[in-house]
Parts: C-alpha cells; structure tokens; sequence
C-alpha cells in the first residue's frame, strides 16, 4: 500500500478547514451560537462556536472525493452519524441540551453504526460486543468532549491521534483507517490554526462530539494481522490516553467530592497543570507531548514481539496510574491552597 496517496486526503482536509473555519465563525456570531465567559471557564470573552461546522465538512469532502471507492458505503454511515452528532452538538452549544439528550444521541449514533457491521468484534457474539461498542463509542465521545476546555487542547489531541492511528494503519496495511485517519488528522489541524491559544473560535460540541466519533470509529477499526488480541487491545487506549486520563480522572474526582459527573467545573487535567503555576501555552505543549509519547508507545506495541509488547503495554498503564495519583495529589495541594 502506498503511503502517498493518503496524502492528497489530510492535504485537502487541511486546506478546506483552513478555509472554511472563518465562514463558520460568522455564521456563529449571525446566529448567536457563542460561548460565553463564566467563573468555571478560562476565557474572558465571547468566542463564537460552531467551528465544528467546518471541522465536519472538510473532513466529509475529503474521504468522498479521494477516498477508494470501495469504502465509500462504509464512509457513508460513518458520515451519517457524524453528521447526526453534529446537529446534536449544535443545538447544544446554542439550547444547553444536557447530559441526557446527548448520551442518547451518542447511544443511537453507537447502535446505528453496530447495525452496518462497524462493531468490537471481541467475543465475536453480538449480545457482548454490541454493548462493548455503545460503551466504547460513548466513552470515546465524552471524553474528547471533557478535554475541550483550553485553547487547540482537543484539536492538537485528535490531530496527533489521527496521525498515529494512520502510521499505524499504514503499518497493518489498513486502507480504510489510514483515509479516515488522514481526514481527520489534516482537517483537525486547519482548525486547529485558529483554534490554537489565544483562538479566536471554539469547535463547540458539534466540533468535540464529531472528533470523538471518528477516533471511536478508528479504534474499532484498527486490526493486526500477527500481534494477538490480548496485546493488541492496547493499541487504541494508548493512541487515545490522554483523554481517556481525563474523564476517568475527572468522573473520579467529582464522584469522590460527592457532585455529580455531569457537572462542570475546573478540575480537568489541564486545570491541575495550570494550578502548577503552568501558563496556557505551556499546558497545551506538555499535553502534546503526552500525546505523542504514548502515541509512540501504541506504535511499538504495535510491532514488538507478543511478549514485549506486552511489557511496553503493561509498564504504560502503570505510568498513567501512576500520574493519576499526582494529579489527585495536585487537587488536594490547589484545595488546601485555597
């Protein structure tokens, strides 16, 4: 498989994002779709919303113009829930929908894609690997949500995923992944030029709950020829950790102060790092590093013998449960701090 003609998809990806984004800003501030500043919020004026509009756009006429034929009808439903999360997303950054609506909608997107075949195929009998799919997209969905609380912090992470799932792919000779991947990484990073701090647009949740389908959908499609099941599930939980960290650090926080999870609130990793003393730019350079380095990881789990790959694998799990208990550490500090 040549690794070329992925290019011409994040080429164009990227261009019509980088194009379409200031259309998407206007269009925002005509229909009052902005996100106002609030004491749990780090930005101090109004940022127009709905750069997802253009995040969804670029990457749907990326895959259907230079994407193999073949794949179309799969792009197809794939496209159709996107599209189906991003109306839901728009009318919550613009009515504040709530916590049930979405999930629903993400339940719906999750069961609809499992109905054309693009499920966890893991204990190959549906009952199983249905349910483990609704609650892998779900997770996946919410937590690229959760991490949209800083300037570039979702688009520079779903960048650098779609760009480790496409080596990744690439490596497994995997067509249909390596075009989603591609789309995703190029049309994330046109954004991601005016959405890098200090932005001057938000992706909003029609832009957060798009990105987080599409990394769901690359998870559930990476497949490996040599490596086993029981090392190559680590794969798509490195490439996607940092958000993964997040939401399980923040649902465990909230649970344990006794609010709910739902609530929103200034106790994201990105918080605790600036709590530190960190500035904005600072933060977001630090997560990106963790971004790529356990997206290196995931690549040499990849292709590492079984037996080491199991190690790589295993020893980055205890690294990240180890960095919860900082970050809980850091909690406690900013708590007593005041």
């Amino acid at each position: 498989m040549d690794a070329l003609q992925f290019v011409p998809i994040m080429v164009f990806g990227f261009a019509a994002s980088l194009g379409l984004t200031p259309l998407s800003r206007q269009i925002a501030m005509r229909l009052g779709v902005v996100d106002k500043p609030n004491a749990r919020k780090i930005h101090l004026d109004h940022k127009p919303l709905m750069g997802g509009l253009a995040i969804y756009v670029a990457l749907a006429l990326a895959l259907l113009l230079f994407s193999p034929p073949q794949f179309l009808a799969e792009f197809g439903a794939v496209l159709a829930g996107a599209a189906f999360l991003a109306l839901v997303g728009l009318m919550d950054d613009r009515y504040s929908l709530g916590i049930r609506p979405r999930l629903a909608a993400m339940t719906i997107a999750a069961l609809a894609l499992a109905a054309v075949g693009v499920q966890v195929n893991l204990f190959k009998t549906p009952w199983l690997d249905i349910p483990l799919t609704v609650l892998w997209m779900v997770t996946i969905i919410n937590a690229t949500n959760f991490m949209d609380n800083m300037d570039g912090l979702t688009a520079g992470m779903a960048a650098l995923a779609g760009l480790f799932f496409l080596v990744i792919a690439l490596s497994q000779g995997l067509t249909l992944v390596s075009s989603l991947a591609a789309a995703l990484a190029g049309s994330a990073i046109g954004f991601l030029t005016y959405n890098f701090n200090p932005s001057s647009i938000f992706m909003g949740d029609m832009g957060a709950l798009v990105l987080g389908f599409i990394l769901a959908v690359l998870g559930i499609k990476l497949e490996f020829g040599a490596q086993p099941l029981d090392v190559t599930w680590m794969v798509p939980l490195l490439v996607l950790a940092l958000p993964l960290f997040d939401i399980c650090l923040v649902v465990f926080t909230r649970v344990i102060e006794g609010r709910s999870p739902a609530q929103a609130g200034k106790d994201h990793t990105s918080h605790r790092l600036m709590s530190l003393g960190l500035s904005q730019r600072q933060t977001l350079f630090i997560l990106y590093g963790a971004c790529a380095f356990f997206g290196l990881m995931a690549l040499a789990v990849s292709v590492l013998p079984a037996d080491q790959a199991m190690v790589v694998g295993l020893a980055n799990l205890a690294l990240l449960g180890g960095l919860f208990v900082v970050m809980m550490m850091i909690r406690r500090r900013y708590q007593r701090g005041g």
